[in-house]
């Protein structure tokens, strides 16, 4: 009896649980999401919302809610979320749910899932930035994370972007980003890729702008289409006075910008006598400024070594070049200061410069004022040959840019505050690539080559090249095995040479055993005489292309193969020559008989530039005839 009084009890509790009224009504239903926002996709963001608000030059709240519905292992990314902070920036709030298909809550995050550590990177000596992190990834699918935070700053600097969508597989319910500031204090905003139009509400001496999208579809980038950053929907916003720590500042035009940067680097230019007298004996017996330049560049590379420094306004501001002088290491910033007070030294006037550093990288917008930039660089003015310094790597060949800063707007600092210059362009004749071999083929299919290759400008750097030249023989001799493309071969002996010119080149030699190179079939011997530079890459057809064709690299390669014919065995024909023009490029192919000897030759000129999209089916024409002409066979037959 005592027992079953106690079920009815807890019978009764369990159903009053279930029919609370303070228990969470079902939230981010599954079944509510619309079907073409669920078709194909791996996560739907349920809302993206974000809000900025500026209280003063000197401080900011962001706050940011946002609830994804994954339904794959590809969309489990969404699951977690990592927060960053510093001295001058604090999160006073972190939430996190985990809904069920239905909606039901599964779990809530609590003080002890959140996760604090240092944002430590392995480059930063010294840095005040940390993280929060947690995840409330569900075993599964679909399920639903809902994270909220909010972060106080003691700094007005950066606005967040804010990305409409724009990832592929991952479709948008709802979009809302809004902008609040004191009508004294306004912020500067630009859209790009997008038309809605904001709300603006003024509440007193106070004016918020929103902006609302909703039902975005998956984006789709397309073969050779521009960088995703330049075609995804966004917004971007700027303050025009700001301050940070102790410095205020105003960027509401790139002259008052670049004043405020110069004041950061004002007085940090002084060197010790000793490395003074130091440069002027390096540049002493040098009659140009470029060989001046280059003796000083050496020398910074040889004293000097590149680490982060992140404390506050150290994340712009660069520490005194006597620091780095007298420690050997300093960050973009020190470096490159340390690198203009070196060739003050000496006579020579050079500039600091802001950049936007690495492969896909947005492109500065002259238009919006701002920063936009995540790297340090210094240059030279020589008339028309004005000479960029890269001073954080202790290999960079001098006044290379290559990749990394190459082709691309800087903000130059000048005396005068600041003007957006031009990086150096490589043109298709910079950039060569040549292949030099001489074969003996045997007539078991086997042959011996001896293969000298070379690669000059933007090709300096193919597939990490660069970065193992002045490596160990082992680092040296992995590279060659996983980017030398021929299916079967030993290695018997190798070379690299590096030749650090401003536009430099790299040489590597090497002998090698192909086993099986040729294919056996009765008394035939079959060859691809393409012997390293095949392509059989095509682009995939489009029923319809949206984008402009972009390409970013002008190059020429250029193979000549030498192939030793034993008497024994002959071409049963050769192939007719290629000559195939586009505006995309050219390329050509030959085979003919000399001495005894079959060789191969193959030249290929790729050009860079933007293309109209109805172009696109000629492009993948141009491609397919390359992988056609570089994988044709040639057959041998024998004599007996």
């Amino acid at each position: 009896m005592r027992r079953a009084i106690i079920f009815t009890l807890l019978f009764v509790r369990a159903n009053m649980a279930i029919s609370s009224p303070d228990r969470d009504d079902p939230k981010y239903k599954v079944s509510d999401i619309p079907e073409h926002l669920r078709a194909g996709v791996y996560a739907v963001v349920r809302l993206d919302q974000s809000e900025f608000i500026i209280h003063s030059e000197s401080r900011c709240t962001h706050h940011v809610r946002m609830a994804v519905t994954i339904f794959s292992d590809q969309g489990k990314r969404f699951a977690s979320q990592t927060i960053g902070y510093d001295k001058l920036s604090k999160i006073t709030s972190f939430k996190g749910t985990a809904y069920d298909a239905a909606g039901n809550v599964i779990k809530r995050l609590k003080t002890n899932d959140i996760y604090d550590q240092s944002a430590f990177d392995g480059f930063s000596l010294y840095s005040d930035n940390r993280l929060k992190h947690a995840d409330l990834s569900h075993g599964a699918y679909p399920y639903t994370v809902e994270f909220e935070y909010e972060v106080e700053s003691k700094k007005l600097f950066f606005i967040p972007s804010n990305w409409i969508g724009g990832e592929e597989k991952v479709s948008v319910e709802k979009f809302s980003y809004s902008l609040t500031y004191p009508t004294s204090l306004p912020a500067r905003y630009k859209t790009y890729n997008f038309d809605a139009q904001p709300k603006i509400e003024r509440n007193g001496d106070r004016e918020t702008i929103t902006w609302t999208v909703d039902n975005i579809l998956p984006s789709r980038f397309e073969p050779f289409g521009p960088r995703h950053l330049e075609v995804i929907p966004r917004i971007a916003a700027a303050p025009s006075k700001f301050q940070f720590d102790d410095y205020p500042g105003d960027m509401s035009t790139w002259n008052k910008f670049g004043e405020w940067i110069a004041s950061l680097n004002r007085d940090r230019n002084t060197i010790s006598e000793k490395t003074k007298l130091e440069v002027l004996g390096l540049t002493a017996n040098q009659p140009s400024v470029e060989g001046k330049v280059k003796a000083i560049y050496e020398f910074m590379q040889s004293k000097t070594r590149y680490v982060s420094i992140q404390l506050g306004i150290g994340g712009f501001q660069p520490f005194e070049a006597e620091v780095v002088d007298q420690t050997g290491y300093g960050d973009c910033k020190a470096l490159s200061n340390y690198m203009v007070s070196l060739l003050g030294a000496a006579g020579i006037k050079a500039n600091y410069a802001l950049i936007s550093a690495g492969i896909d990288y947005v492109p500065l917008d002259e238009s919006f004022p701002s920063s936009q930039f995540n790297h340090a660089v210094a240059f030279v003015p020589n008339g028309m040959d004005t000479i960029w310094l890269e001073c954080t790597s202790q290999t960079n060949p001098f006044g290379y840019t290559g990749h990394f800063t190459g082709e691309r707007k800087a903000l130059a600092i000048t005396d005068q505050g600041a003007k957006v210059v031009h990086t150096p362009r490589f043109a298709a004749e910079q950039n060569i690539q040549t292949n030099v071999a001489d074969v003996d083929l045997g007539t078991n299919g086997d042959a011996q080559a001896r293969i000298r290759s070379t690669y000059s400008g933007l090709q300096y750097e193919s597939n990490g090249l660069s970065y193992v030249l002045d490596n160990n023989y082992d680092e040296q001799k992995k590279w060659i095995e996983e980017n030398t493309k021929i299916p079967s071969f030993d290695l018997q002996n190798f070379k690299m040479s590096n030749q650090k010119k401003r536009n430099p080149t790299a040489e590597v030699k090497m002998d090698l055993v192909l086993r099986k190179y040729g294919s056996l079939s009765n008394k035939r011997i079959f060859i691809v005489p393409n012997l390293m530079n095949r392509s059989t890459y095509v682009p995939e057809r489009l029923e319809q292309r949206h984008t402009a064709i972009v390409r970013k690299m002008a190059f020429i390669d250029i193979d000549t193969i030498r192939y030793k014919i034993p008497e024994s065995i002959y071409p049963e024909s050769l192939p007719p020559s290629q000559n195939i023009k586009t505006r995309f490029g050219q390329y050509e192919s030959s085979i003919r008989i000399d001495q005894g000897e079959l060789i191969y030759v193959r030249k290929l000129r790729m050009e860079k530039g933007t293309f109209p999209a109805e172009s696109y089916g000629e492009l993948v024409e141009f491609y397919k005839s390359i992988s056609k002409a570089d994988n044709a066979k040639l057959v041998f037959l024998s004599k007996t």
